[in-house]
C-alpha cells in the first residue's frame, strides 16, 4: 500500500537508501555508519527510501524491519538544474554536497571555455563515482527521497542546447532569477567567453558580491529552491 505524503522530517531517526522498500538490505558502509558513527541500536527507529520518491519508517536490526506504509512524495516543479564549471581541489565536492542538501534535481558539470580544470574521459568517470558517493551521503543526511541526477562534464553549448528556453547564465549584475529559467549555468571565475555569451541565454545575477564558482552554484540553487517552495516571492509577482 502506498500513500501520498511529505518527506521524513528527521524525527524518525537516521535515513538510508535501499534498493527494495519491502525487503530492505543495508550496504556494509551504511550499516557501519549507523552502528559506529551514529551509534544506533537494534530496535531503534529509522527511515528508508528508494531514492525515487518513496520512503517508509523502519526499525534497525540485523534485518531492517519496515513498520510503516510506503509514502510517495511528488517531485516539486519545475525541476531545478544547476550546471557549474569544474574547479580545483575539493570544491566540486562541496558544491555537489550543498546542492543535494538544498534539493536541486539535476547537477551538471561544465567544461567552460575558461575552465582551469578539465576532466579527461578516464578522470571524469573516476570523479563522477566519487561525487555520486557525496550525493548519496548528503541526500541521506538531509532526508531527501529523490536522489538528484549527476552528469557531465558537458560544454556550455551542449548545456544550453539541452535546456533550451529554461536556461539562464549566472553573471554579476544580471537580472534576478525566476522559475521560468530553472536551469542555471555557473561559469568559471574567469567568466564566460564571447562565444558562450553569444549562445543567447539571459544573464541572471545572484547578489551584489562577486562569487566563487562553487559559492555561486550553491546560492543559485538556494534562490531557485526558495522561489519554488514559496519561501521567496518572485520579483515578477
Amino acid at each position: 500500500m502506498t500513500e501520498a505524503g511529505a518527506p521524513p522530517d528527521g524525527r524518525g531517526g537516521p535515513h538510508v537508501f535501499v534498493a527494495d522498500l519491502y525487503q530492505p538490505e543495508l550496504s556494509d558502509e551504511d550499516r557501519h555508519h549507523l552502528l559506529r558513527v551514529l551509534r544506533i541500536r537494534p530496535g531503534e527507529a529509522m527511515t528508508i527510501s528508494d531514492g525515487l520518491g518513496c520512503w517508509r519508517a523502519a526499525r534497525f536490526g540485523d534485518i531492517v524491519e519496515p513498520i510503516g506504509p510506503v509514502v510517495r512524495v511528488e517531485r516539486p516543479r519545475p525541476a531545478i538544474t544547476i550546471a557549474f564549471a569544474l574547479v580545483k581541489g575539493q570544491r566540486p565536492e562541496l558544491a555537489t554536497q550543498k546542492l543535494t542538501e538544498i534539493g536541486v534535481d539535476h547537477i551538471v558539470l561544465l567544461h567552460a571555455g575558461r575552465s582551469v580544470v578539465v576532466w579527461e574521459t578516464h578522470r571524469a568517470e573516476r570523479h563522477l563515482r566519487r561525487l555520486e558517493v557525496v550525493v548519496r551521503s548528503a541526500a541521506q543526511q538531509s532526508r531527501q527521497v529523490h536522489l538528484p541526477s549527476l552528469s557531465g562534464p558537458v560544454t556550455v553549448a551542449e548545456a544550453v542546447a539541452a535546456g533550451g528556453t529554461a536556461v539562464a547564465m549566472a553573471e554579476h549584475g544580471g537580472r534576478p532569477p525566476d522559475l521560468t529559467r530553472s536551469r542555471l549555468l555557473v561559469g568559471p571565475e574567469g567568466g564566460w567567453t564571447d562565444e558562450e555569451r553569444s549562445l543567447g541565454s539571459p544573464l541572471v545575477g545572484l547578489g551584489p558580491s562577486v562569487l566563487r564558482t562553487e559559492t555561486a552554484a550553491i546560492v543559485g540553487g538556494a534562490l531557485l529552491g526558495a522561489l519554488r517552495s514559496g519561501v521567496l516571492a518572485s520579483h515578477a509577482e
